[in-house]
């Protein structure tokens, strides 16, 4: 799989998204609940908010069973909706990472490869497309110290076939904001440290790519909630999504005023950052110290 082509199966993510909130439009514009829709299709409540939500592939008949109970009759209206089920259903690049990927995050990475616009905060590490492999390997071997050595290296391997997006044909902009927490706290040898931050310097020269660094001078600062990203798509129908990841799971926001929140947190981060060249400056000092 070459960079240019998980543009195509992330796609798929976003095609699954835009018909669960085309379907939920259409079940609220009738009135009728999670509950009887459920019925309609001999399925939950549940599975009617999983499918709303993009997080569940389609079948042909409930998505045919949902469209006759919202009313929806027009041959071309129904025939573009399946249509988008059919393309939703395409398998992504990750699926062949599905030994070592947790469900709630094969989402994600799809997400993430359609955005055209990555807004992220961190706080813990250096985010996980701006790793080196030698780096990410230090933090997937700390966080995860009995696995063997076999699920580490996919991991890493997953890790990396991720960044391919930032160098990618239609590669999105990238902004993100580093606390130096992140920059100092060591993961790896003196060697590993010192070749991250190096690759932080010349990555963000790149033409999408901004990279600013939070510093610890500032003092206390908007990001008190801790790490987040904010994805965009260039899909007008697509709301802007909120990704928060957990231990063993993760928060997928898109209600307009808590992303709004997120949004404004981000600003004032960004605004009260050093720009590109003093974060840059800021970087090449922490080198000279490691």
């Amino acid at each position: 799989m070459t960079a240019g082509e998980t543009g195509g199966t992330s796609g798929s993510v976003v095609r699954r998204i835009l018909l669960g909130s085309q379907l939920r439009r259409l079940r609220e514009s009738r009135g009728i609940t999670r509950e009887a829709a459920g019925y309609s299709i001999r399925a939950s409540e549940s599975k009617i908010s999983r499918m709303e939500l993009g997080r569940v592939s389609f079948k042909a008949r409930d998505v045919e069973d949902l469209l006759t109970l919202y009313g929806v009759s027009d041959d071309m209206e129904r025939g573009s909706l399946l249509g988008l089920a059919r393309e939703a259903n395409v398998a992504g690049w990750w699926h062949s990472f599905g030994d070592v990927l947790p469900g709630w995050f094969q989402t994600y990475i799809g997400l993430e490869g359609a955005a055209s616009l990555i807004r992220i905060y961190e706080v813990q590490f250096v985010h996980g497309l701006l790793q080196t492999e030698a780096y990410a390997h230090a933090v997937v071997s700390r966080g995860m110290p009995d696995a063997p050595h076999a699920e580490i290296e996919r991991r890493v391997a997953l890790r990396l076939e991720r960044q391919k997006v930032l160098v990618s044909e239609n590669a999105p902009r990238f902004h993100a904001v580093l606390d130096e927490a992140a920059l100092r706290r060591p993961y790896g040898d003196r060697s590993v440290m010192q070749g991250q931050l190096r690759h932080l310097i010349e990555i963000s020269e790149h033409p999408n790519v901004t990279l600013q660094v939070m510093p610890f001078s500032f003092g206390g600062h908007a990001g008190e909630s801790g790490a987040f990203t904010m994805l965009s798509f260039p899909e007008s129908d697509l709301s802007d999504v909120v990704y928060l990841e957990q231990l063993t799971s993760a928060l997928y926001l898109d209600k307009r005023e808590e992303v709004a929140q997120y949004a404004r947190v981000l600003e004032r981060l960004q605004e009260e950052s050093p720009d590109s060249e003093g974060s840059r400056d800021l970087l090449r000092g922490l080198l000279q110290l490691s």
